[in-house]
């Protein structure tokens, strides 16, 4: 090898002849020169591949005319290998090699391992994230609807990410409207049943997508990095809710949704409303709205109140008034000549209905503006009632729209055990011989366990 030569010349010969090492001297000194390599990348075929019980895993690469022995230490196995290793497997190991002094053999610490071909189509992916992102495929943000008459779900019916999600929506809304599409999600052809499923759900009438998947390797959420898969996702006229994989797994797809959620757990969490905080915040409503009423009620009667109180003052004013002209013509007459007296009486006279006009039209006056006034006020009373009293109506309709008794009056039913209550939802849940009850829209049925399938009858099992 040239590393060898290398070493050799490294030190300039004796006078007498070339440099004599000592064997530890030597060991070092090719250590130091297989260190100064870096981590390296090796191809190769896998042979001898076996676990220590101590968690270490041991194997070779080989090629037509080598080979390299191969360490992964226990405390790296899970990040280094996330994939299927087996005996044969062409792949790419990184990694920095290492020697091992006392046998005099050199190996390659391994970090991570890939299927070789993978770095290609990791480069191909960076080239295509890069071309989205200058086209602006990353930018596109839709608000999710705070009340959607139903949730589209995109998911493999076999994998744990429907489950996840189902018992999401039975604990903040049980029976939530949801249209499931069932897809593979890893494998051949798996893009292209994703992209398929997207555009059924699209196309019924849902007002969100949820594009779901569990954690797996990098090969395994592939098919949420390719063409078909992004470009549904970018045709869709609702927003998409991507949760693929676990929070550090990162793909195209999560990119290119409208929102990116961590998990499919997650993902229902963003989507399905939380019944309870939503029945709690239409009863604060409605008190809200009873002491508006009440207040603009109470408001309206103290105004009726007080026009009242001046309608007397006015009644009471032109009495006083009439009072004092009859006092003041009866000392007139007692005190003044005749002819004065006459003439001051004639005075009062006229004056008299001139005030009595005067006060009568004033009370006349303030009477046709509480007339004019009172239907407005009772008018404006009503409307406000009758607006509060219709957006109630309207939201005890939209309650009633997505209530599970209404799920139950087309056609659906609910069993649950007999024993404790708890709701049915898989047939592994029952053994034979169990009592269990079926709830309909009207009336209920008790029956005994014959038989438990954990699939539906004639069900397969998906990929």
């Amino acid at each position: 090898m040239n590393l060898w030569n290398e070493a050799w010349d490294a030190t300039p010969p004796a006078a007498g002849g070339p440099r004599t090492w000592k064997v530890s001297e030597l060991t070092r000194e090719i250590r130091a020169r297989l260190d100064a390599l870096g981590r390296v990348q090796v191809e190769g075929e896998v042979v001898e591949l076996k676990t220590a019980a101590s968690g270490h895993v041991y194997f070779a690469l080989r090629d037509l005319d080598a080979r390299l022995s191969c360490t992964i230490w226990k405390s790296a196995v899970a990040a280094a290998i996330r994939f299927d290793l087996k005996e044969g497997a062409q792949v790419v190991a990184h990694g920095k090699l290492d020697v091992y002094p006392p046998r005099g053999t050199y190996s390659l610490n391994v970090s991570r391992l890939e299927p070789a071909g993978l770095g290609t189509k990791l480069a191909q992916l960076e080239e295509l994230k890069r071309r989205l992102a200058e086209q602006g495929w990353f930018e596109r943000h839709r608000p999710l609807p705070d009340l959607p008459r139903v949730i589209g779900l995109v998911t493999s019916r076999s994998g744990a990410a429907l489950q996840d999600f189902l018992r999401t929506r039975s604990a903040r809304w049980p029976l939530y409207p949801l249209r499931f599409a069932h897809t593979s999600v890893q494998g051949p052809g798996a893009a292209a049943e994703i992209a398929a499923a997207i555009e059924r759900l699209d196309a019924s009438g849902v007002d969100v997508i949820c594009v779901v998947r569990g954690g797996g390797s990098l090969e395994d959420l592939w098919a949420f990095n390719e063409l078909p898969v992004l470009e549904a996702l970018r045709r869709a006229s609702v927003p998409v809710v991507s949760g693929v994989g676990h929070e550090t797994d990162t793909t195209l797809a999560d990119l290119v949704a409208d929102v990116r959620a961590h998990t499919p757990t997650d993902a229902a969490q963003r989507t399905i409303p939380e019944r309870a905080r939503l029945v709690e915040a239409l009863e604060r409503a409605k008190g809200h709205l009873a002491r508006a009423v009440d207040s603009v009620l109470e408001a309206r009667e103290r105004r009726l109140e007080r026009a009242g109180r001046i309608h007397a003052l006015a009644r009471g004013a032109l009495h006083a008034a009439g009072a004092r002209a009859e006092r003041a013509a009866n000392r007139l007459g007692a005190q003044a000549p005749g002819a004065r007296l006459a003439r001051l009486v004639a005075q009062v006279e006229r004056a008299g209905p001139r005030l009595a006009a005067a006060a009568r039209a004033a009370l006349e006056s303030r009477e046709r503006r509480l007339v004019r006034a009172a239907p407005r006020l009772a008018l404006a009373g009503a409307r406000a009632l009758e607006s509060r009293a219709q957006r109630t109506a309207l939201a005890a309709r939209a309650l009633h729209a997505v209530s599970p008794f209404r799920v139950l009056e087309r056609g659906y039913s609910i069993t649950r055990k007999a024993t404790s209550g708890a709701a049915v939802r898989s047939g592994a849940e029952l053994v034979p011989g169990e009592a269990i009850e079926t709830l309909f829209a009207a009336g209920s049925a008790l029956s005994r366990v014959e038989a438990s399938l954990a699939r539906r009858p004639g069900e397969t099992q998906d990929r």
